[in-house]
């Protein structure tokens, strides 16, 4: 096996995607067959307070356009609404309906049960100190959950 950074990075790469493309393939089997990971974005930027398409473009780093595509898509699915700001009845807010706030739990269950098998698989030790070693290098908090990709890191700007 190579020992080079390229190659690490690929390794946490796949860590990843494996987790993801799992979380996917239960979700399905569990009844969300229309959830993509950029949809849990979303939402959970939207939960963070992005409660408009430019919010949320700004949030994701993606276009006003791109953002309003894809909060059609989560009202149309159910995941989120757009509700009468109570400040100002001009103003429509966007919130994560309690059937998104169902598909977001039931992803985080599965990511748990996830890192069971993980822990089974290579020893509960082991994947605590990947954990450990993990922090250490990237930090506690490595990466902001409402945002995807390379945008999700602080880099203190």
């Amino acid at each position: 096996m190579s020992r080079s950074g390229a190659n690490l990075a690929l390794l946490l790469l796949g860590g990843f995607r494996t987790f993801v493309d799992a979380v996917v393939v239960e979700l399905a089997r569990r009844g969300y067959d229309d959830v993509r990971p950029v949809h849990a974005f979303a939402m959970r930027a939207i939960a963070a307070g992005a409660d408009s398409a430019s919010e949320l473009g700004r949030r994701l780093s993606i276009s006003k356009q791109s953002a309003a595509k894809t909060i059609a898509v989560l009202q149309e699915r159910g995941y989120v609404a757009r509700e009468t700001d109570p400040r100002d009845a001009r103003r429509k807010r966007l919130q994560v309906t309690t059937l998104g706030l169902d598909v977001l739990r039931t992803g985080e269950a599965v990511f748990d049960e996830l890192r069971v098998q993980w822990e089974q698989q290579i020893g509960a030790s082991e994947v605590a100190a990947f954990e450990v070693h993990l922090t250490a290098l990237v930090g506690a908090l490595p990466v902001r959950s409402d945002a995807p990709g390379w945008v999700a890191r602080d880099l203190g700007e």
